[in-house]
């Protein structure tokens, strides 16, 4: 088993803090950005560490092209977590998942949402395909994100779903955030915000009726 994974799902089991999750979550985020400098040579390799290395910057302005390739990954996001589901699904169905009954009715109602999230994040990726600058679409898109990841990290608990899950869990988690947190919809809503408070001064007509005031001074 992958070390990195072996630590994030120790860390899913009981008796962890959530203190503890988020120093497991830096740590996994501090592994993968020391990876992003192999990656980051290559100009056309927007792997996941090239983003997070992207998001820890102090400019995290991303190109056109860099908007378009994060999309990409997003869209192979949501099509891994479409092809896990059907196979966790397939578990249930079969037999192969060791769950009782009414546990099994819990997880396929969880696998249900994840349905959703993944029919919603493909919309949502058409859309800022579009119209890059929805703010909609993005705060969509970033909640499908993080619904998938809070089921999937769920998932690694079992052990008969962790090993068909794998590194997807940790994965789709950094693709939340930081990733697409910090690189688009952060940017994305503070500049709403900077049209919305932006000042709107308009001259009023002077009426016809109305002389201008004079300029001279009185004695």
């Amino acid at each position: 088993m992958d070390p990195l994974r072996s630590f994030w799902l120790e860390g899913r089991g009981t008796g962890v803090t959530e203190e503890e999750m988020r120093c497991r979550k830096g740590f996994l985020i501090t592994v993968a950005l020391s990876l992003s400098l192999v990656c980051i040579s290559f100009a056309e390799d927007y792997t996941l560490q090239y983003f997070l290395s992207k998001a820890s910057s102090k400019t995290i302005d991303l190109s056109k092209k860099e908007k378009t390739e994060l999309l990409n990954q997003l869209d192979e996001v949501m099509k891994q977590g479409q092809g896990i589901r059907t196979k966790l699904i397939q578990a249930l169905q079969i037999g192969e998942a060791d769950v009782r009954y009414q546990e099994g009715k819990f997880w396929m109602a969880k696998l249900e949402e994840d349905q959703g999230s993944i029919e919603s994040g493909f919309q949502q990726i058409k859309l800022l395909r579009e119209k890059p600058t929805d703010l909609i679409a993005s705060i969509k898109l970033y909640k499908s994100l993080k619904g998938l990841s809070s089921n999937f990290n769920a998932y690694n608990n079992l052990p008969s779903f962790s090993a068909l899950v794998g590194d997807f869990a940790p994965e789709v988690e950094l693709w939340a955030d930081p990733v697409f947190y910090e690189l688009c919809l952060l940017p994305l809503a503070r500049l709403k915000d900077r049209e919305t408070k932006a000042p709107h001064t308009e001259k009023k007509p002077v009426s016809k009726d109305q002389k201008p005031a004079s300029k001279e001074k009185r004695p």
